[in-house]
């Protein structure tokens, strides 16, 4: 008997932003009796929906969903937190004899979920985290880039929570985040099932979905969001709110809105892409092995 075999089987669909991912998930879950757990790190906070290409209940056709709207977007979810509720529901979805399907965008999310790799055991400092929020996120980016280069290019270079968070861990162990990641044995046996398209063909898809944001009420969306939790880090610093947030403010047309989004957009999935890529488990563009037996 092979280690392998005494671990739970999880299917991880993986890649860029508007690779099919959504849609595929659900179309395997239904030929193989799945249930779907999202791998985003923008889909736990509740009412960030449009911006952030949440499916709809009609689009689930009612596969349950897991680790959606869970928090109000005050919340400052952590992949720690993630790791612990997502594993309940592997088991809970595998107790029941279901198949459970991993899909989202979030390249760590499945790193601490289904690789080897372990959450810094470091605490917090909050008085430093105070400091380091009244600084420019660019300027805090471009230090990290100076300390640990490996680290930085892991991260958005606006996600402003973990570039704190790894200028914290740097400032409390002297040591580069890089260096202080550790590493576990995979709890789960993992068929990776990666999406994607050609590069021309994938930023016309997303050009086409930020247009359908638009058209399907981003701006009525973002302007109600500020007015029930107001200029929150999650809100501003999130693509899709950050350039509607723009307009609203006079800092960008309408037009120069959605090129702004668009071409974020495309900055993203190609940092997706580049992070997934490093997993030479996943099998591009094919259907998993339950499917052919």
């Amino acid at each position: 008997m092979t280690a392998n075999s005494t671990k739970k089987k999880v299917i991880a669909i993986v890649g860029a932003t508007a690779s099919g991912k959504t849609a595929f998930s659900i179309e395997l879950a239904k030929k193989i009796d799945g249930e779907i757990i999202s791998a985003d790190s923008r889909l736990v906070y509740k009412g960030f929906d449009i911006a952030c290409a949440k499916p709809t209940m009609e689009e689930r056709e009612e596969i349950p969903h897991f680790m959606m709207d869970i928090v109000e977007p005050e919340f400052e979810y952590s992949a720690g937190l993630y790791v612990d509720e997502a594993k309940k529901c592997i088991y809970d979805i595998i107790s029941r004899g279901k198949t459970p399907i991993i899909t989202g965008g979030t390249g760590l999310y499945y790193r601490v979920l289904l690789e080897n790799y372990d959450l810094p055991k470091v605490g917090a400092d909050y008085e430093y985290r105070t400091e380091l929020k009244k600084e420019e996120t660019a300027d805090l980016y471009e230090r990290l880039q100076k300390l640990d280069p490996a680290c930085a290019e892991k991260i958005e270079a606006n996600d402003k929570k973990k570039i704190i968070r790894a200028l914290e861990v740097i400032h409390l162990t002297g040591k580069p985040m890089s260096e202080v990641q550790g590493q576990k044995e995979a709890e789960f046996e993992v068929e990776w099932i990666g999406r994607n398209f050609p590069r021309n063909e994938l930023y016309d898809r997303i050009n086409k979905r930020v247009d359908i944001m638009f058209e399907n009420g981003i701006i009525e969306e973002t302007k109600n969001l500020l007015d029930k939790h107001g200029r929150i880090p999650n809100l501003v610093y999130t693509i899709g709110y950050q350039e509607v947030i723009a307009y609203l403010d006079g800092i960008l047309t309408l037009e120069d809105a959605k090129e702004k989004l668009k071409q974020n957009t495309r900055n993203y999935a190609k940092r997706q892409l580049t992070w997934f890529r490093k997993n030479e488990n996943i099998q591009w563009n094919h259907y998993p092995e339950k499917l052919k037996k």
